[in-house]
């Protein structure tokens, strides 16, 4: 008798209906709670006036910025895993969102009264920086999965000192800083929704290319034969990444271990084909973020916990697993040759 299993596109929409559902109920939290019915009401134009003006002012754009960016990070993960053929990678492990970390607080503590679009770019070249002495290292070492993580957080470590750095030179902005270094979506609204309209253009020119990552996957002698240019798409993959990440953390500062989870969750659930793998990361990050945002609005009201800590605390324990498992896998393959 054959098992029966779910179509990976059946799983495809079963998400988003639950990301439909979860986004309802998450626009409820907060200080002031809101019911689903009411919820319903306002959506169907037939709300209260004073909730009306907390959904369109606060809530639903926060629910907005946190799929966006959970996309964007879960996205930017997954290619980064690809790219760097590394299951640990992710835009925190690798320390491209502690680069574009520092290059914002740097904006924030000496150019308080810069232009908002100052800070995605500056944001940008921090992670771009980090990213292109990571990529420099991988390829002119051929290190392991484990020593490029290991890089990686090292990479993380020095742009936290600089971070830390600006933080006591500059005490009188640290209030703000830690708010955004912990990354949360509090205070957060249409501003920074425009902010992200990038990452609405970049994630499908992304998924876009699954069929070109299908095939840079196979290796790069292999893609070659096909036609594939391996070198010059990797580092456009990573471009496109990178600016996705450099975007994300500007808008809501240093969220965690998304890029990570995501991946390897949607991984199990549909394979490694990148047709349905990018999709598929990108919904279950998007759901993550939401949840991590709506436990921290729901949790303590009105008191609110940062996202970036709830997602440090589910991802650091599952980083830690996959870092000995990938040690694990490394010494069997040794063993092997």
């Amino acid at each position: 008798m054959s098992k029966f299993t779910f179509h990976p596109k059946m799983i495809i929409f079963a998400l988003m209906i639950a990301m439909l559902a979860l986004s309802i109920l998450s626009l409820g939290f907060g200080a002031i709670y809101i019911t689903p019915s009411e919820i319903i009401q306002y959506l169907v134009g037939n709300g209260q006036q004073s909730q009306a003006f907390i959904l369109y002012n606060y809530r639903i754009p926060r629910i907005i910025i946190a799929i966006i960016v959970g996309a964007g990070l879960a996205t930017a993960g997954a290619i980064l895993q690809g790219v760097l053929r590394n299951p640990l990678a992710s835009p925190d492990v690798i320390g491209v969102t502690k680069g574009a970390g520092l290059a914002a607080v740097m904006v924030m503590v000496l150019f308080p009264t810069a232009p908002i679009i100052y800070l995605p770019l500056s944001a940008f070249i921090g992670a771009a920086i980090v990213a292109v002495i990571l990529m420099l290292f991988v390829y002119k070492q051929s290190a392991q999965p484990t020593t490029i993580a290991l890089v990686g957080i090292a990479l993380g470590a020095i742009c936290q000192a600089g971070i830390e750095y600006f933080m006591v030179k500059f005490p009188d902005n640290v209030n703000m800083t830690l708010l955004w270094l912990a990354g949360s979506l509090w205070a957060r609204g249409w501003d920074q929704v425009y902010l992200l309209l990038p990452c609405l253009i970049l994630i499908p020119i992304l998924i876009g290319l699954t069929s070109k990552l299908d095939i840079l996957s196979l290796g790069d002698d292999i893609a070659t034969g096909l036609g594939e240019r391996s070198k010059p798409l990797r580092y456009v993959l990573l471009g496109v990444s990178v600016i996705i990440i450099g975007v994300c953390v500007a808008t809501v500062g240093s969220i965690g271990f998304i890029g990570l989870i995501a991946p390897h969750i949607a991984r199990k659930v549909v394979g490694s084909k990148y047709k349905l793998l990018l999709p598929t990361s990108a919904i279950f990050g998007a759901l993550l973020l939401l949840i991590a945002d709506s436990l921290g609005r729901g949790l303590f009201p009105p008191m609110e916990i940062p996202a970036g800590i709830i997602t440090a605390v589910i991802g650091a324990p599952y980083f830690l697993y996959l870092l000995r498992s990938e040690r694990k896998n490394h010494k069997k393959g040794a063993k092997k040759s």
